[in-house]
């Protein structure tokens, strides 16, 4: 049987960018035609450069600037991009890493060349970008008080622009251990950027959404989950590759112009007063103590009991240090994509658990998804084996989708 997984927030380190819609990504993207074979470990940049086009969306004149680290695997696919957005009518800003600094061997930009190292001048400068792409191997530093993704992030929530996700990694062993991306994950991966019907995908996405609405949800699992609540009008973020601008004006939270590729999730903070119930956690580290036998139950989405067989004053020494965020029911995420399904036979979770039957339920700060928990404490529960139902209907049974 499938075990759960619990990962703490620090686990999910972004990588952005975007992603195609399909493996034939249309016209006006052709940056990646003349590297078609150009392939780093097997992938093929030309046709991922093209695919990331494709899914912006661009009109003529938006602004794209790339945000990256440099001196890592992706540098050669900084190029394909920059040539691409020109020839599908964007505007190249150039790129440049977390620091504002133009990245390290790229051909020069103006706007990458003026944004410059220091904070107080991000804000209006990066107002004006359009699409910004946060490439795989830049990743946000707790530690840093400032960095350009983060001030992107607020100018995403004053409503403006769209950012996309390449987050090329996220695999998780059923041992509760982040794998490095080796061969296998790379192609696993590809195949579901370039191979995915999202069509399909979002369309198996807003029907999951309409049921959300209409019926109380309901997941289970073996080892005692047991928990309860509503939806309502609250905000679905729908994670189906959409990364145009069109999309981004009907964005009601922060991660719905926060675009993520591979593609496949619903996400979804319910209305707090309606969670109850209880959730039956895998061993895991709390706190720096190992703990197991951990069942939390909720009542109006905050946890009012605790319990486990050993290791309880690490869950909650965790819980305190964490504050309102470490007691407060987070969120619901489902993945609906096949292509990121657990591979059959194999035991670890691809890409942060959109693959179909992938369910999560997190504790913390909500308010990327529109609630008003702040405190950025965040841990991620991944479980492989969960039944959810809506309205008394099965969607995942045993950690499977249903046929629909």
């Amino acid at each position: 049987m499938r075990n759960r997984i619990t990962l703490p927030a620090c686990l999910v380190l972004g990588l952005v960018a975007i992603l195609p819609a399909c493996s034939n990504p249309g016209d006006g993207a052709g940056a990646g035609d003349a590297a078609a074979a150009d392939a780093d470990n097997g992938l093929d940049l030309g046709a991922i450069s093209d695919a990331l086009i494709a899914r912006m969306a661009l009109q003529p004149g938006e602004r794209v600037l790339l945000v990256g680290l440099g001196g890592g695997r992706w540098d050669s696919v900084v190029p394909l991009l920059r040539e691409g957005v020109a020839a599908a009518g964007g505007v190249d800003l150039g790129a440049v890493d977390v620091f504002g600094a133009p990245l390290p061997g790229t051909e020069l930009a103006d706007f990458a060349s003026s944004l410059g190292e220091e904070p107080a001048g991000w804000a209006e400068a990066l107002a004006g970008v359009d699409v910004a792409v946060k490439l795989p191997g830049a990743v946000l530093a707790p530690e840093v008080p400032h960095d350009v993704y983060r001030a992107l992030q607020d100018v995403l929530r004053g409503g403006r622009g769209r950012t996309i996700h390449f987050h090329w990694a996220g695999a998780t062993s059923f041992e509760m251990e982040e794998l490095p991306v080796d061969d296998r994950i790379d192609q696993l991966y590809q195949a579901a950027l370039l191979d995915t019907d999202y069509q399909a995908l979002a369309g198996s996405l807003a029907a999951f959404e309409a049921a959300l609405r209409g019926g109380e949800v309901r997941v289970t699992t073996p080892a005692g989950t047991d928990i309860r609540f509503e939806v309502g009008d609250r905000p679905v973020t729908r994670q189906d590759g959409d990364a145009s601008a069109a999309r981004a004006a009907l964005a009601r939270t922060l991660i719905d112009r926060e675009v993520e590729l591979p593609a496949g999730a619903a996400r979804v903070s319910p209305m707090l007063e309606t969670v109850r119930g209880r959730i039956a956690f895998p061993p895991a580290m709390w706190g720096g103590t190992r703990a197991e036998g951990v069942v939390m139950h909720f009542e109006g989405g905050r946890v009012v009991e605790v319990e486990a067989s050993a290791g309880r004053e690490g869950v909650l020494a965790e819980m305190e240090a964490a504050g309102d965020a470490g007691r407060t029911f987070r969120e619901l995420a489902v993945g609906l994509n096949p292509l990121l399904a657990i591979p059959e036979g194999e035991e670890w979770i691809p890409y942060y658990g959109y693959g179909a039957g992938v369910v999560r339920l997190s504790l913390g700060d909500n308010t990327e998804l529109g609630g008003s928990t702040g405190g950025g404490y965040v841990r991620w529960n991944f479980f492989t084996d969960a039944t959810v139902t809506v309205g008394g209907m099965p969607w995942v049974r045993d950690g499977r989708m249903t046929e629909r």
